[in-house]
């Protein structure tokens, strides 16, 4: 993140950008899969909270039509050869980037977050794209398995399209989110009918119609909005396969409903990540480190670190460094790439923000930096907020926030930070700042969490390694995490196993 001399810098949110106008706005709408008589909703702009776009509302008999549409594109779109899926996809990785712009203003003007927040989305999905055209044959592609009575059989394992894939995506990454599990599906032969949080709807409908450019058939990916109480069922009945990125409690449902019906279920939920900063850490690293992780997105990212564990010899030094990191960034919503941390989404998210930091003074904590909510910039930005002293009894201490706020704890060795690390429901991410990469890597392994980096030992990662939600659903500095690449062909495509006899 880039920082200035003054300490918290505003930057006053700008009016929309002359890309999105009413026209523009309205086509996008258009590809809603709802009817003409749809009641409709307006959308605001978080930084500003001026309406943004009127989008109908789809009925649990508009999905179900939907998938009726999906099913039957489905079945030609699993009979087109792989080569073709392939073009398409690499035709979408060059529309990205080449209509970039149009994207950055309106993952800014629905999200509120930085240019730069928005522009890393965009490279996921460029990279994202390419990977799978380029690799999406090899993981489909037949495997040999041994036979069940060797040298008399042989076995060969097969990949077949799931079918309709539903996909749930969330509001804080509005492009990473709602394609990449959508291009994983449709190269896979699928067919998805994806339900974009109301609020981020136009980015996600953005890439629809780019993909519709790059030559997908129609019905293949369709989008339907509403409610997840009023669509959730409608989706879930019609799907063979659901892909959710959200809330923990509702993730229990969709996972109770999908065994319900057997079908199969990928979960991406909440978290409360700990950052491990070990005594012999390079405290100025770890620094850096630290702002790219806590505060990218306004933290509104289930991988951004919320706890901070320092060695007590070395806390004082890193609390120094990161405070004063935090009280540089500028915060602000102009549509440029001049602002570290832009605004929050929602005004349920504010609320959640500023009831869990006043919860925490008001029950002792000490506020290092930030604390307060910023309406001079717009009615939903809040400051990087640093605190210490926080204690049990405070909401903070083990629930997510969601938001740009930190809480500091000095622990006495590596033991007790990783006890403390562990201490949680959560269990999605973590990081280790040690210079040495044996001991790095050793306290990572003793780490409860889905992915655990280690950082430091010789400086090429990091802040950016931090950074990013498609770094845990990707993986590092290549933006792709091979334990869910490998997972494409069994989790988008049923598994087929022929066994014959060898005559």
């Amino acid at each position: 993140m880039a920082t200035t001399a003054h300490a918290n810098t505003p930057v006053a949110p700008a009016e929309l950008p002359a890309s999105l106008t009413p026209a523009r706005i309205g086509r996008l709408a258009a590809r809603v899969t709802a009817a003409p008589d749809a009641v409709r909703v307006t959308t605001t702009a978080p930084c500003t909270g001026a309406p943004l776009a009127d989008l109908p509302v789809s009925t649990p008999a508009d999905v179900e039509d939907a998938f009726a549409r999906a099913r039957i594109a489905q079945r030609a779109w699993a009979a087109t050869p792989l080569s073709r899926r392939k073009q398409i996809l690499l035709r979408f990785h060059d529309l990205v980037l080449a209509r970039q712009e149009e994207a950055l203003d309106l993952m800014q003007a629905e999200n509120g977050k930085t240019r730069r927040d928005a522009f890393l989305e965009v490279v996921d999905i460029a990279v994202v794209s390419r990977y799978y055209a380029r690799n999406g044959a090899r993981y489909l592609a037949p495997k040999r398995r041994r036979g069940a009575i060797p040298l008399l059989t042989h076995t060969t394992e097969l990949r077949r399209p799931k079918g309709v894939v539903a996909v749930v995506s969330p509001w804080n990454y509005p492009l990473s989110m709602a394609a990449s599990d959508a291009i994983a599906a449709l190269m896979a032969g699928n067919a998805v009918v994806q339900k974009p949080d109301t609020q981020t709807a136009l980015t996600a409908l953005w890439s629809l119609e780019l993909m519709r450019k790059a030559g997908l058939p129609s019905g293949v990916w369709q989008m339907v909005l509403g409610r997840g109480s009023s669509i959730g069922g409608a989706l879930m009945a019609g799907a063979d396969y659901m892909m959710f990125t959200g809330s923990t409690a509702s993730g229990r449902r969709i996972a109770r409903d999908a065994g319900e019906r057997l079908i199969g279920a990928s979960l991406e939920l909440g978290g409360k990540n700990a950052m491990l900063v070990l005594d012999d850490a390079d405290i100025e690293k770890a620094a850096d480190g630290a702002v790219a992780a806590c505060f990218p997105s306004a933290g509104q990212l289930c991988v951004s670190i919320e706890r901070l564990y320092v060695a007590e010899s070395v806390h004082d030094r890193f609390v120094a460094a990161f405070v004063a990191r935090a009280k540089r960034l500028k915060v602000g919503g102009s549509y440029d790439f001049g602002c570290d941390v832009g605004s929050l989404t929602t005004p349920a998210q504010l609320k959640t923000v500023t009831e869990h930091v006043d919860d925490a003074v008001a029950k002792g904590a000490t506020v290092l930096a930030g604390g307060k909510a910023r309406p001079d910039l717009g009615p939903l930005f809040y400051e990087p907020t640093v605190l210490a002293d926080v204690t049990p009894d405070m909401t903070l201490y083990e629930h997510e926030t969601f938001g740009p706020v930190v809480a500091v704890y000095p622990v006495r060795d590596d033991s007790e930070a990783i006890a403390r690390a562990n201490a949680t429901p959560y269990g999605l991410n973590a990081s280790v700042w040690s210079r040495s990469g044996a001991r790095g890597r050793a306290v990572a392994a003793r780490l409860h969490a889905g992915r655990a980096a280690d950082r430091g030992a010789e400086g090429a990662e990091g802040a950016e390694g931090d950074r990013l939600p498609l770094n845990q659903r990707r993986g590092g500095a290549a933006l792709l995490e091979p334990r869910r690449l490998v997972r494409m062909g069994p989790r988008y495509a049923a598994r087929l196993t022929v066994s014959s006899q060898v005559r």
